[in-house]
């Protein structure tokens, strides 16, 4: 039966809202595992203990098996994890000292399955940006992070650093860097270009806030060193960038869609070519995204789009300026879909965003029909609302 709640708006008033979308039918697992024709990642958060005793906006308070758990339940789906990536609150709550124990933990739940696709988050975040942080201390820091992802047997995304874009004083900066790090690793890696809307600190990445030179630059780094580069994951919300890029890549590098405004169309791709996926919103929307992926390997392009289509306004709610905190909504979809029974983040990132703005997003998820169980996320949906007064 639906059921109504009461929800804010953002008009200040509160209005009843009907639950009236069946949700998606979880795709089952084929015998033989998923077969997409698309490389497709989820970057996935981190689910806290909330009854650890201690600071939880400076200590570290993870739940193994829950996280673990989530691990899984994307390989199920057929979904790649990328891993201790910002999704899982890295710079944001996630220090380098605790993705080493996430990437240790979850990699030992992944020898365990020969299916389970993973990389790990590498780059400098140990290394605080200052005006005496020297190019080569950036180099340095790159291969600490790099050394240990290798040494647990895992790949390597490489992450962007914000201390080499406080340190580095041109483009040649970055192509010593990158040069110096790909001739190391030891499999090809991703490559990493997280924009400034999620890290304000990466601003001028690549050596120039002009997008043209800055492709330039990395193009050129990426297409140098092709056979060390898997490929590349443009986080720019931005279909045309990705576009341009995409075409002037090297054709054994892959590119990785991070845009989680136009996924859906980049996924899909045109005459000239397609992206693959490593995002954020394929942890909140992984049914659908697996459904839409299996769509698409089946050369049913518009059953891809009646599925992906409907979750597109939910990224673009979970995404929306400052961009920098769409895990909270990410990790407010896992708590309305049962996957933690609770709604508490490292760091308190709980409280990034607006009721209202949680209210949005309840409404949009029905409609996108990526509520596992709905009368479970209404009541949810009550227990968060009544916190709030409502």
């Amino acid at each position: 039966m639906a059921t109504t709640l009461r929800l804010p708006t953002s008009g200040g008033t509160i209005e009843d809202y009907l639950v009236a979308n069946s949700p998606l039918a979880a795709p089952e697992r084929p015998a033989g595992g998923h077969a997409f024709n698309r490389v497709a990642y989820a970057a996935a958060h981190i689910v806290v203990d909330p009854l650890a005793d201690n600071d939880p906006w400076l200590d570290r308070n993870i739940d193994w098996e829950r996280t673990v758990a989530f691990r899984e339940y994307l390989w199920d789906l057929g979904l790649g994890v990328a891993e201790a990536m910002d999704t899982a609150q890295r710079g944001m709550g996630l220090d380098w000292a605790g993705a080493k124990e996430v990437i240790a933990n979850v990699q030992s739940a992944a020898r365990k399955r020969p299916d389970a696709l993973i990389a790990y988050g590498a780059g400098t975040d140990h290394l605080p940006p200052g005006p005496d942080v020297t190019v080569d201390d950036v180099i340095r820091a790159y291969e600490e992070q790099v050394s240990y992802v290798e040494g647990q047997g895992g790949r390597i995304i490489l992450t962007a650093s914000r201390a080499l874009a406080q340190a580095a004083k041109g483009p040649e900066d970055y192509v010593r860097v990158y040069g110096r790090i790909l001739r190391q690793v030891q499999q090809p890696v991703i490559i990493h270009w997280l924009g400034d809307m999620f890290d304000p600190a990466l601003a001028g990445y690549w050596g120039s806030n002009d997008f043209r030179q800055t492709m330039e630059t990395a193009v050129a780094i990426i297409n140098e060193n092709a056979s060390k580069v898997d490929g590349v994951k443009i986080s720019l919300l931005s279909a045309e960038k990705e576009i341009v890029m995409r075409r002037r890549l090297d054709p054994a590098v892959k590119m990785y869609t991070g845009d989680d405004f136009n996924y859906a169309e980049l996924i899909a791709g045109d005459e000239q070519g397609y992206s693959h996926a490593l995002l954020g919103i394929f942890d909140a929307i992984a049914p659908a995204a697996s459904a839409a992926l299996q769509k698409l390997a089946n050369d049913d392009l518009a059953a891809f789009h009646e599925i992906l289509a409907p979750t597109v306004p939910l990224s673009r709610h979970i995404f929306k300026a400052p961009t920098r905190f769409y895990k909270t909504g990410v990790v407010f979809l896992a708590y309305l879909n049962g996957f933690q029974d609770h709604f508490q983040m490292l760091g308190g990132q709980q409280s990034a965003r607006s009721i209202v703005h949680l209210a949005e997003l309840f409404r949009l998820a029905d409609k996108a029909r990526v509520l596992r169980d709905p009368d479970i996320a209404t009541h949810r949906m009550k227990t968060i609302l009544a916190t709030a007064g409502i």
